[in-house]
């Protein structure tokens, strides 16, 4: 079963298309990366998947249903933007957030401390929202969004402001969440989290799907337009736009995205006959150069 779809979901502001039939399909236990450089619609589209507002055209579907109200009382929610109330102690916001969830007072103050204590903020449970710092905040956010254990997280930049060790551990989390039954989307603009984490991707520019499938699949896609080439001569072939759509010098090579459609063995043909080959593979590309490529392609052909 699918736990959450878009099905040619579009929404507008004054004429202004923010996504633009977008479709995607999340599967039960998957973590599901939503990237896409800045504004390109992404958050947009998680707004019509919670509910918090309606597409113009397309359909929303939640476990396998129409989209309805009760259904949010099984997701856990971070926005890109903290909703805390600053003037009120950790402990009193957990609990309000945990009790519109379903829990019982006892129930929520026990998860409230279990997940405190699972990432360090038990010594802050009496405090004001307002003395914890950024990163502690959005711990918070993160622990009201699972309190409830949700069927679906859905997470708009989760790792905004967290340190590289607290990052981590919520990579931890996450893992052991899905691990527990879990379906995660995972909205960031950190490639090395997705690749840790995702199974899938949708690719998101200017309101529109340009890449998606599995994670393994789309590197497999995108491995033939790359080369790395170990060269010894002049590499003025290289700035031949019919054949090279960019390159990047690395220590002792130089990593080579072809143009799509391009053989490879043009590449290797030229570069033999500028001077000593020392070193000629495919290889795979980072998702983060794949997220360059494939953007940098879509605004090419508008």
């Amino acid at each position: 079963m699918n736990v959450l779809e878009l099905d040619r979901a579009s929404k507008a502001y004054d004429g202004h298309i923010a996504v633009d039939e977008v479709s995607l399909a999340i599967g039960e236990g998957a973590i599901f990366g939503l990237l896409g450089p800045n504004g390109a619609g992404k958050t947009t589209a998680i707004r019509m998947m919670v509910g918090i507002i309606a597409p113009d055209s397309g359909a929303v579907r939640l476990f396998g249903e129409p989209f309805a109200r009760r259904h949010l009382r099984a997701v856990g929610y971070i926005p890109e933007e903290r909703g805390l109330y600053r003037k009120v102690r950790l402990n009193e916001h957990l609990r309000f957030l945990a009790r519109l969830n379903g829990l019982t007072r006892r129930a929520a103050d026990e998860a409230a401390l279990q997940w405190c204590r699972r990432l360090d903020l038990d010594a802050w449970l009496g405090r004001p929202v307002e003395e914890l710092s950024k990163g502690m905040q959005q711990k918070a956010q993160f622990i009201a969004a699972v309190m409830h254990r949700p069927r679906l997280l859905i997470l708009d930049e989760p790792f905004s402001g967290l340190d590289p060790l607290n990052a981590s551990v919520l990579i931890d989390v996450l893992a052991e969440l899905r691990r527990d039954g879990a379906t995660i989307l995972l909205s960031t603009h950190r490639m090395d989290q997705v690749e840790r984490l995702c199974d899938s991707i949708c690719l998101i520019d200017r309101g529109r799907a340009v890449l998606a499938g599995g994670l393994r699949e789309i590197r497999e896609r995108f491995s033939g337009n790359w080369v790395a080439l170990g060269f010894d001569g002049e590499t003025d072939f290289l700035g031949d736009a019919a054949l090279v759509a960019d390159r990047v010098r690395r220590d002792g090579h130089i990593e080579v995205r072809l143009k799509p459609g391009t053989d490879p063995q043009d590449l290797l043909r030229r570069a033999l006959a500028a001077g000593r080959v020392t070193r000629f593979e495919a290889i795979e590309p980072s998702l983060e150069e794949i997220f360059i490529a494939s953007v940098g392609g879509s605004r090419d052909g508008r």
